[in-house]
């Protein structure tokens, strides 16, 4: 009997062995014979495959049985190569396509070159780069009897701050649209307290007087999720889909991704699980799911990405995406991780497909996660939305301690979400608030309608996460308003006695539901001075001042940068990791680039004895 089950599992072993293969070769050009990095060698009909290394050559795991393997590069003809079954090496040339070659654009640093005279996979041209944002327009002042109600969804992005930070340590103003200003704001840490309901997310809310337009109140309102520890996650399917073409090759660009990646490799636990798919002319795996206990393995991949080629990134994202669905964890955490400037440009480009693509995912539990890098060619307004249809958040990687902040400090926030689809909504009381004004947020505003339907997506809340709106508002003069909602309907005198100046409405999903929740938080009007708000408050204070100074909004009202110094000095407290004291040293630099004297402004003065 044991004969026969040592016989069973011998055979079962010896299936098991011929089931898979590893497949090895070289891939150089045919004119002069080099080896060709970065090139793409997919087996026909499936998402398997990989890219070549420095010295053109290539491992892949294959199936038993014969197979066609598609070898593309951009400015190469493609070529398929059929693979017997007993073949395990594999030598192939493929031949300059000059036709092609004419046409390639890619961005990168240096000069243009012929890339086979060079014996080099890619070509750089010094040409006139452009990044790309999205159009914002201030929100306006809207009068509470007319639009009683404000909707918008929440956002917990701050890729604005950082992108601003590069352009001011560069000696430059940043572009007006690169600043949105809810994201400066939502960059720091504030201190509100932890939920200790049902709920995943509590409402704080308080007021004081708007520094900049005297005659008006500034109110706060800010969420907190709810806190997990690193051990208590839930397991993670990560796919880390890296832009490796020839648009990446600065050193803040494709070296930062390797080193980001290498700090939130540090930070995975045996339970998470990581493969790795890039993207250039075309789509490949060059790492399949490995554990998190595999740090060396998962590392050396990343050590081995070199930069060149057109960017496929449509096909890199479907690829990304049928490697986390292969790998799918129904009780885990099911993402894709891009790291990118977002210059796509061969493939499913247009944002229509890419968004359809991304939600249709969304909608089966993988979410997108965005990491931006570099400059000169960022396209901004395309990463931006890529995140919001994807759940997921956007980050601008401009230094290492950046890419420290957003993937070890923050690791539960940035990877796990505990709230989706968060939308508030907030209604005035006419007999306290004339009028008012969201500060930034221009791209996620809602229509009143949208609160209720569970079809509309909003914005996603991880583990930590801190949202904080400002609204500028306008005091009422006491007369009253035709109004149809809540406060019309309460008794004028009780609407007076409980000081009630508005209501806030959070509605939002958990991750695994389609259903929403709402909840509810009052504020009462409680005027006070600036100089007695928390320094959270002054903080956020600043930032917006900040914001739209930079952005020359029309609504800075008497704001200067003298100002917006004496806030922030006020507000640094013990200031740990710096943020803070970093912020004040960015707007010096903003002050001396609009030519500004330094000067403090008396805004903080406390003149409760007047």
């Amino acid at each position: 009997m044991l004969k026969y089950l040592f016989l069973l599992l011998a055979g079962l072993i010896t299936l098991t062995t011929q089931a898979q293969r590893t497949l090895t070769g070289i891939i150089t050009d045919t004119d002069n014979h080099q080896p060709l990095p970065s090139v793409s060698v997919l087996i026909r009909g499936t998402s398997m495959g990989t890219i070549t290394n420095a010295n053109g050559e290539f491992h892949l795991q294959a199936p038993a049985g014969n197979l066609t393997l598609v070898i593309s590069f951009i400015g190469y003809k493609t070529k398929e190569v059929f693979v017997t079954d007993k073949q395990s090496k594999i030598s192939a040339s493929l031949a300059p396509d000059n036709k092609q070659l004419s046409e390639i654009v890619v961005t990168g640093y240096g000069i243009i070159k012929d890339m086979r005279s060079m014996g080099c996979s890619y070509a750089t041209v010094n040409s006139e780069e452009q990044e790309a944002y999205a159009p914002i327009h201030d929100n306006r002042f809207q009068a509470v009897n007319l639009h009683p109600l404000s909707t918008f969804a929440a956002d917990v992005d701050r890729a604005a701050y950082s992108n601003v930070r590069r352009f001011l340590n560069d000696g430059e103003l940043p572009p007006a649209d690169a600043v949105r200003v809810e994201e400066m704001i939502n960059y720091f840490d504030y201190q509100y307290k932890a939920p200790t309901g049902n709920d995943p997310v509590a409402i704080y809310t308080d007021m004081t007087e708007c520094p900049w337009e005297p005659t008006h109140q500034l109110v706060r309102i800010g969420l907190k999720a709810m806190e997990v520890s690193n051990e208590k996650l839930p397991p993670a399917n990560l796919v880390f889909l890296i832009d490796v073409s020839g648009s990446m090759l600065a050193e803040n660009k494709l070296p930062l991704v390797i080193k980001s990646l290498k700090v939130l490799t540090q930070q995975l636990r045996p339970i998470d699980h990581v493969a790795i798919v890039v993207y250039a002319g075309a789509a490949g795996v060059v790492l399949p799911s490995t554990p998190g206990s595999e740090k060396m393995a998962i590392m050396d991949a990343l050590d081995k990405l070199e930069a060149g080629g057109s960017t496929a990134g449509g096909a890199g994202i479907q690829l990304a995406y049928n490697t986390a669905a292969a790998n799918y964890l129904e009780d885990g955490n099911n993402r894709v991780i891009i790291a990118t400037d977002g210059d796509f440009n061969v493939g499913v480009s247009s944002e229509g497909d890419l968004e359809k693509l991304i939600s249709t995912q969304k909608e089966k539990g993988i979410f997108l996660s965005v990491l931006g890098f570099g400059m000169g060619n960022l396209k901004d307004n395309k990463l931006e939305i890529l995140a919001d249809k994807g759940n997921g958040n956007y980050a601008y990687i401009d230094t290492y301690e950046e890419a420290r902040r957003t993937l070890v400090t923050e690791f539960g926030g940035t990877l796990f979400t505990v709230a989706k689809d968060v939308k508030l909504q907030v209604e005035f009381n006419p007999h306290f608030i004339e009028s008012y004004r969201l500060i930034g947020y221009e791209n996620r505003m809602l229509a009143a309608e949208d609160f209720k339907d569970d079809k509309k997506d909003a914005g996603e809340m991880g583990a930590g996460h801190t949202v904080t709106a400002l609204y500028e508002v306008v005091p009422s003069k006491g007369d009253d308003a035709t109004y149809p909602l809540k406060y019309y309907q309460m008794n004028l005198s009780n609407a007076y006695y409980n000081e009630e100046a508005l209501t806030v409405n959070v509605r939002y999903k958990k991750p695994k539901s389609n259903s929403s929740k709402v909840f509810t938080q009052t504020m009462r009007w409680n005027s006070q001075k600036v100089t007695r708000i928390p320094d959270d408050f002054k903080m956020a204070t600043a930032v917006a001042a900040f914001g739209m100074l930079l952005r020359n909004s029309e609504f800075k009202g008497k704001a200067t940068y003298a100002q917006v110094l004496t806030l922030a000095e006020s507000a640094k407290g013990a200031d740990k990791e710096g943020y803070r004291a970093e912020f004040i040293q960015l707007v010096k630099k903003a002050q001396l680039l609009h030519n500004g004297t330094p000067a403090y402004s008396n805004v903080m003065a406390d003149d409760d004895n007047q």
